[in-house]
């Protein structure tokens, strides 16, 4: 049965090229077009339909059905808003358009040139006057009923997949607004977007394992950047008060439903402010971003809602722990009560962890899934956090906090530490625990140093995950839905032969 669905397949791809050779011997080569002037758009035509009733347009995309009837057909034209239906008489186009009409395929794209109309059953339409091929489609489209619903190959094939699926359509345009809506929000507060390095001597400004690559011109080893930071903030050595930057960057890690090895993060420096003022600026762009592309500030996932609107509520780490998994570590002072809470516990940890990590793997442990509506997790112990300024009065926490939806992680953000003692310091500890087997630490940047020894003001930083709030925001299940080419397995060479 597979032979014959392969046999058939075959036959209707050969019959195609067919079509597109005998176009060519007749000098009608679509693919020698290069363009065509489109005057309007399907949901411009269906939007504003009582002005235009009766005027000539001319509209382009995807041919997505036929329905041939004799002498007049009907068809469906897919483009950039949705799908719009045409009619086309052979008396309107002439004949031997209308034959050719007839002799295209599903897939095909064409222009259309003719007047807005009415059907009977009260469908606005395009009358056609004219039809052109403008290129030929070799291939065959999914199923229209089914769709393309092999999630594998929806990634793989993401050019098939928004052709079949609207919805899909629909959510990387709403991504495209959602960051302009962050820009917009941004540029009106003062802050100027910049483009630091991708390829770095040193990976620094964030807990991952980098890519590393060759470069030959210098004969020296690069690595693709994990963070934005170390850059961003020697600009604000220079006195670029407020910067921000949405780029890439890469992550040697695992892929699951929240990760991909590249993703796009967006970090932002503010001189003269700390970690509350950050705090300021999250409530304040998630609400501006959600109210401008969603039109509100509740937004649901996967059933839940989230309410943007309200005050977000601020925990520290230490009182979060406390509240989720009833262990106060206030009254842990030494690594032995803390191993010995973690034992107790079951939190599992590394030999080389301290007070500061294990009380840190309680929270991932307990607390993190609690975490649904906006909450502020604030004042992280300084073991985890090397480049935070520590909390006055408070020595083994920093000012830092991570913001959490639907219990994720969506950013992080610090009062920048700018004591390049204390920084040097805190990259030593990082060289210890690399040596230790923390393929994750932090390297001492020296130049880096040698900014903040010209001085650095005080500051207030935080990095937001671009993708997963994408996700939220369109109710996608998995990074991969809001990535246009997420990072895929390669598939299994084919054998030659075959």
């Amino acid at each position: 049965m597979a032979g014959t669905e392969t046999q058939n397949i075959n036959e209707l791809l050969q019959i195609r090229r067919d079509k597109l050779k005998e176009l060519q011997e007749a000098g009608r080569d679509p693919f020698v077009i290069t363009r065509y002037d489109v005057t309007h758009h399907s949901g411009e035509i269906r939007s504003n339909y009582d002005a235009l009733e009766g005027q000539e347009v001319s509209i382009a995309g995807r041919l997505m059905s036929k329905r041939i009837m004799g002498k007049a057909s009907f068809c469906n034209v897919q483009d950039l808003q949705g799908n719009i239906q045409c009619y086309v008489a052979r008396d309107a186009v002439g004949e031997e358009s209308y034959k050719d009409f007839k002799r295209m395929d599903v897939g095909d794209i064409v222009g259309l040139k003719g007047t807005v109309f009415k059907t009977k059953t009260g469908e606005i339409s395009v009358h056609a006057a004219s039809v052109t091929l403008l290129s030929k489609s070799l291939q065959i489209l999914p199923e229209k009923y089914h769709g393309l619903t092999n999630t594998d190959l929806r990634y793989r094939q993401r050019y098939v997949d928004l052709i079949m699926n609207p919805e899909v359509r629909d959510t990387f345009i709403k991504r495209s607004r959602i960051i302009s809506s962050i820009r917009h929000y941004l540029d009106a507060q003062g802050f100027m977007e910049v483009e630091t390095p991708m390829l770095v001597s040193n990976a620094g400004g964030a807990a991952a394992r980098p890519f590393e690559t060759h470069f030959n011109a210098l004969d020296e080893d690069f690595k693709l950047r994990i963070s934005l930071e170390l850059y961003l903030k020697r600009l604000i050595v220079g006195g670029l008060e407020r910067v921000y930057e949405i780029g890439r960057v890469f992550r040697n890690e695992g892929l699951d439903t929240r990760h991909n090895p590249e993703f796009t993060l967006m970090e932002l420096y503010q001189a003269y402010t700390d970690y509350h003022g950050m705090m300021d600026l999250t409530e304040n762009l998630y609400r501006h971003v959600a109210q401008e592309v969603l039109g509100t500030t509740k937004i649901v996932y996967n059933g839940i809602e989230m309410d943007l609107g309200k005050p977000f509520a601020r925990l520290t780490m230490v009182d979060a722990v406390k509240q989720y998994a009833g262990v106060d570590f206030d009254e842990i002072h030494t690594l032995e009560e803390a191993r010995a809470a973690a034992k107790a516990h079951h939190v599992e940890y590394e030999e080389r962890h301290q007070k500061g990590d294990i009380l840190n793997l309680f929270f991932e442990e307990f607390c993190e899934e609690h975490m649904i509506q906006p909450t502020f997790i604030m004042d992280h112990p300084i073991e985890i956090s090397p480049l935070t300024k520590k909390k006055p009065g408070h020595p083994d926490y920093v000012e830092r906090f991570e913001f959490f939806m639907n219990g994720w992680e969506m950013a992080n953000a610090y009062s920048e530490l700018n004591d390049p003692i204390d920084q040097r310091q805190r990259f030593a500890q990082q060289e210890e625990q690399f040596a230790a087997g923390n393929e994750e630490a932090n390297h001492t940047d020296e130049d880096f140093l040698n900014a903040l020894e010209i001085g650095m003001p005080p500051t207030g930083g935080i990095g937001f995950g671009i993708d997963r709030m994408c996700m939220l925001l369109t109710d996608s299940a998995a990074i991969r839905d809001v990535l246009l080419f997420p990072t895929m397995k390669p598939l299994e060479p084919q054998n030659a032969e075959k």
